[in-house]
């Protein structure tokens, strides 16, 4: 027997096999899923080698003959679910399978009712919302003029946070509504929490293993699949997510006065050497670490030691330093609240299991951190690796880039205010915005990584923008203002910024003015909402202005809102349908669909949290 009957005629040498067999062997299913992830993403790699459809070397472009079409659709926030996308896209073109990945915000959705298998990753926003470039995808598929979908197939991969109680609600909206559209389900929907690589590989070898059969029963034809050639490796990031680079401070600087009821914070961090890049609209992702005091106060109140020995990832470590590096600490999940029932046997806690008790648990765990509940319901003598299974992993925090690459190629600007706030008689804070706020002096080094925002990007130079951006949501329009200068852009552009008070919580007045001065920034409008005793917010001026911001918009200008989702993107949402309508003499719904245009046609952009 030799080497060649193991793998495809050319596709790899005996040693190069051998190293892949030694690999594999050694892999957890998160680490497969990661290294697939990193051969998959090569497909950028080959786009730019072979100038067209991304193609792994021995595969037909086109797919096997006789194989039902797949189409991916993911739908992300983060980059999550665009990750695994391109991951299972890339295993399946190696399978020799045709295979289309897209985002559903780029997604033609006319194509729908054509598709053949459909897979379908997609994270959850907040409470139960699709991430902000899905939500005209949501929109035709629940609305009335989604087609019939017989002769379908679909699966659905759902990411979500169990800290909210809507978990994994988008992707249950698509599993149901792609169902009663006529779609036959492949096999039953995933949910993943935030610790998603062991459910998402799993449920991506069992997409493939399906679709591999029902070709191969077709009598499709399987090309060979050729190594990678080295030069398609080149675009591959050295720095992401799990690898992040070790970035210095060079400056935290408070930016606000001192009579001012907020803090804000300008941070400007060094990346020289890292070869990370950015583009305006895009975010720096920080890895951090919970504070020693709150994790010693976590371990008092559950009575275990620092030292005590737990294994993290097959390694042999100590609890205290898995609290202070791995876990989330601090806020509390529905999942902390089970485990933790369980383990107590606490009847409170066991009355808020189940769906119906939502509310009620929402309101608990507003209430209540991981100490708090420790405290309530003390319990002696609990196991370590008991206790850690009701925890989540830490994540990564995400903030809007506020500065241009083109203006400082080293260097990346970050607007921030840090979360403090009292609960049960006790200073709490957010664990990353304290961390940087309260940790990141000049000389401090951060674990960093830089995240893409493609759906939050500035058009051609000429064309106009409108930018609204109140608080810290002003950070990417520093970015964009500065790129345009950069530029020499001619397009005109419009500032709606908002805060508290005009003398203490103007940020970066003087750079607006000088962006103005030189052309740069063509209309300023400000709404400081504590001067005055009736509050004036971004919305307000928004409609002050409805005539000009109208006359912008049938320019074609492109609209960006970056902040909070909760209050301020849902107002100024609805004050741009309303002066539209105003405007163009439209009613309510021919407004609705004005706004939905300009989404679809990527002139009108959210970047919110």
């Amino acid at each position: 027997m030799t080497a060649r009957e193991f793998f495809p005629e050319g596709a790899l040498t005996l040693e190069q096999w051998q190293l892949v067999q030694e690999l594999s062997a050694k892999l957890s299913p998160g680490q497969a899923l990661w290294v697939s992830g990193y051969f998959a993403g090569l497909d950028a790699g080959l786009l730019r080698a072979t100038g067209g459809e991304p193609v792994i070397p021995g595969v037909q472009a086109g797919g096997a003959p006789g194989a039902r079409t797949i189409t991916i659709l993911y739908g992300t926030e983060t980059g999550n679910a665009r990750e695994l996308a391109n991951t299972l896209g890339g295993t399946l073109r190696a399978q020799g399978l045709a295979c289309d990945v897209a985002d559903m915000g780029d997604y033609k959705q006319r194509r729908l009712k054509d598709e053949q298998d459909v897979l379908i990753i997609v994270s959850t926003y907040g409470e139960g919302d699709p991430p902000q470039p899905s939500v005209g995808f949501f929109e035709f598929v629940e609305g009335r003029k989604a087609p019939k979908l017989d002769g379908v197939r679909f699966a659905v991969l759902s990411l979500g946070d169990s800290t909210y109680e809507l978990y994994c609600e988008a992707g249950k909206r698509l599993d149901r509504r792609f169902e009663e559209l006529g779609a036959a389900r492949m096999f039953d929907r995933v949910d993943c929490d935030i610790d998603y690589d062991e459910p998402a590989a799993k449920w991506s070898e069992q997409v493939v293993a399906k679709l591999g059969a029902d070709a191969a029963e077709a009598g499709a034809a399987r090309p060979a699949v050729a190594a990678v050639p080295a030069s398609a490796a080149a675009g591959a990031a050295k720095y992401d997510k799990r690898h992040p680079f070790t970035a210095t401070v060079i400056d935290n600087i408070l930016i606000v006065g001192r009579d001012s009821t907020k803090e804000t914070r300008h941070i400007e961090i060094d990346i020289a050497g890292s070869g990370l890049t950015y583009e305006p609209g895009d975010a720096l992702g920080i890895d951090p670490h919970n504070e020693r005091q709150v994790v010693a106060a976590v371990l008092e109140a559950s009575g275990l030691a620092a030292d005590a020995p737990v294994t993290f990832k097959g390694n042999a470590t100590t609890l205290g330093d898995v609290l202070e590096r791995e876990y989330e600490i601090t806020a509390a999940t529905p999942r902390f609240v089970e485990q933790w029932g369980k383990l107590t046997g606490a009847k409170a806690l066991e009355e808020l299991k189940g769906e119906d008790k939502s509310a009620e648990r929402a309101a608990f765990l507003n209430g209540h951190h991981v100490v708090d509940i420790l405290r309530k319901f003390p319990l002696a003598g609990v196991d370590p690796e008991a206790f850690l299974a009701g925890l989540r992993p830490l994540q990564p925090r995400l903030y809007s880039i506020a500065s241009s690459q083109s203006a400082s190629p080293d260097e990346v600007h970050l607007t921030l205010s840090p979360v403090r706030y009292d609960l049960h008689g006790e200073p709490r804070s957010g664990v990353a915005s304290a961390q940087l706020a309260d940790r990141s002096e000049p000389g401090a080094t951060l674990p960093v990584y830089v995240q893409a925002n493609p759906h939050f990007r500035l058009p051609a130079p000429d064309v106009p923008i409108i930018m609204i951006g109140p608080g810290t949501g002003v950070a990417p329009f520093r970015a964009f203002l500065q790129e345009r200068e950069a530029q020499g852009a001619g397009g005109k552009s419009w500032l709606f910024f908002g805060e508290r008070n005009f003398r203490s919580d103007f940020l970066y007045q003087t750079e607006w003015q000088q962006f103005m001065k030189d052309g740069v920034l063509t209309r300023l409008d400000v709404a400081f909402s504590r001067d005055k005793v009736g509050k004036v917010y971004v919305q307000d001026r928004m409609r002050e202005q409805a005539a000009d911001l109208y006359d912008w918009l049938e320019e074609g200008a492109h609209v960006y809102v970056c902040g909070d989702a909760n209050s301020m993107a849902p107002d100024v949402h609805e004050a741009l349908i309303s002066l539209i309508a105003e405007q163009g003499r439209l009613e309510r719904d021919t407004a609705e669909d004005y706004v939905r245009n300009l989404a679809s046609e990527h002139r009108y952009q959210r970047d919110v949290y």
